[in-house]
């Protein structure tokens, strides 16, 4: 064995017993009790949960965005997942006109090979079909190992934005390669109706860009793709879903057959919209935003219930200095917020204040995104998986600050944010990555993760 880590309480979404694991070659071989430890590293957990690693199934690394670039390369963004217990990053390249998509994931893995600190997915975002050439380069990509494509209905002037007649080519030609489609749903029409009639009266702090999208902005939308994709018999994926009209109505698709899958983020489990009336609201603002307390109680209830299938970051961190371009102009501030190192921590954290189980948040985590998105090898501690692991000690006591993250962003959303219980060992594929609050892995022993399409 090259490592065995005992006498700890592993955790599963469904069940949670004290047991022994032992690993070689990056794989876990047998868990059980009375393993030889010769030539083995052994870590004894006593006292401490062993957890499967989180999948973030949503990032934007190194992403050009409202004339900058997003903070964190996948250098540093792969280095903070580690440091959280994020031992998977999906990442979304942008495809563009003319180009394919294989030829974008190419290039994006490119620049993350020699960086990541831990494995890594790619999600393709399309923006142009390039003449029907995307939809038959699907069945290629899904072979390559890209098996989720990401449409935006939102973002028009920005050229990243699908019609429906588009959206539904990707629906169906998705459902016949085993593709899923991933949607981020908000009217991008009457937000720029609501963002003109706010400059025009000089309304311009961070809370206006709440109110140019708030709940029914983005239930229009969710409900839009709801009804193509029932109306197509395809699978979706909502991505950062925030609003309590919106989940409701995903929820009675799931209720009556149809294959739609929910994810939220963390950011909207603990903000409500109150956070741009604030002095550094410009720091929040992100797309969707944060919505009301209604909203908020919504989404932990579907947390609770089973609902939701994921929980992902969104992670999209810019500088406080980027953020200040819109301090006079929301529309001028870079969307996005930090939580990669947040995730797991977060809600494993509400597991042990008893809001959740942490067999559920084992499920948010790692399992469901694991199973929905094809990474066969990931999200469970079972024997052959690989052995992406992470201990957690229920019993320290951490705060967030901007200071003990491991990003390169100079602010987090997060900044204060008491946590009960935080991971103490990170372990990608066997190798320790993280232990005690210090990052000791290697950039560049993160590998590509090949998804396996849907059956």
């Amino acid at each position: 064995m090259d490592l065995i880590i005992k006498n700890g309480t592993i955790v599963t979404p469904v069940e949670s017993y004290k047991a022994d694991i032992a690993v070689k070659n990056g794989k876990i071989v047998a868990i059980g009790t009375g393993f030889s430890e010769e030539g083995a590293k052994v870590v004894d957990a006593a006292g401490k949960l062993v957890l499967p690693g989180a999948i973030d199934a949503h990032t934007h690394l190194a992403m050009p965005f409202g004339g900058t670039v997003s903070a964190d390369s996948y250098l540093a963004g792969t280095r903070a997942a580690a440091c959280g217990g994020v031992t998977t990053v999906f990442d979304y390249p942008m495809q563009r006109k003319g180009k394919g998509i294989i030829e974008t994931i190419e290039g994006r893995k490119e620049m993350c090979d020699p960086e990541a600190c831990v494995d890594y997915a790619f999600h393709c975002c399309i923006t142009d079909l390039n003449d029907g050439a995307i939809l038959d380069e699907f069945e290629a990509a899904v072979n390559y190992g890209i098996t989720s494509f990401k449409c935006f209905l939102v973002y028009k002037k920005e050229g990243m934005m699908v019609d429906d007649g588009t959206l539904v080519k990707i629906l169906l030609k998705a459902k016949e390669t085993g593709a899923m489609t991933n949607i981020h749903a908000e009217n991008p029409d009457v937000i720029d109706l609501n963002i003109e009639q706010f400059l025009k009266e000089g309304k311009t702090s961070a809370w206006y860009h709440y109110l140019s999208r708030p709940e029914f902005v983005e239930a229009e939308a969710d409900k839009r793709a709801i009804h193509w994709a029932k109306s197509m018999e395809a699978p979706l994926y909502i991505v950062h879903m925030a609003d309590k009209e919106g989940l409701e109505a995903a929820i009675t698709a799931k209720n009556d057959g149809h294959e739609i899958y929910i994810e939220t983020c963390p950011q909207y489990l603990e903000f409500t919209c109150e956070v741009y009336k604030r002095e550094d609201g410009r720091n929040f603002v992100c797309s969707p935003p944060m919505k009301g307390q209604e909203s908020q109680d919504a989404l932990w209830k579907a947390i609770e219930s089973g609902a939701i299938d994921t929980v992902a970051t969104d992670h999209c961190p810019f500088q406080s200095y980027e953020k200040d371009w819109g301090k006079d102009d929301f529309t001028k501030i870079p969307n996005g917020c930090a939580g990669i190192e947040n995730l797991y921590p977060y809600m494993l954290s509400a597991a042990n204040d008893g809001k959740i189980s942490f067999n559920r948040a084992v499920e948010l985590c790692a399992f469901n995104p694991a199973k929905i998105f094809g990474c066969e090898d990931k999200g469970s501690l079972a024997v052959g998986k690989d052995a992406d692991i992470v201990i957690y000690d229920p019993n320290k006591e951490f705060t967030i600050s901007v200071e003990n993250m491991h990003s390169d962003y100079d602010h987090t959303i997060w900044e204060g944010k008491k946590l009960h219980g935080y991971p103490v060992k990170t372990f990608v594929r066997g190798n320790l990555v993280y232990e005690d609050g210090n990052f000791v892995g290697k950039p560049g022993i993160g590998q590509f993760v090949k998804r396996v399409g849907r059956k």
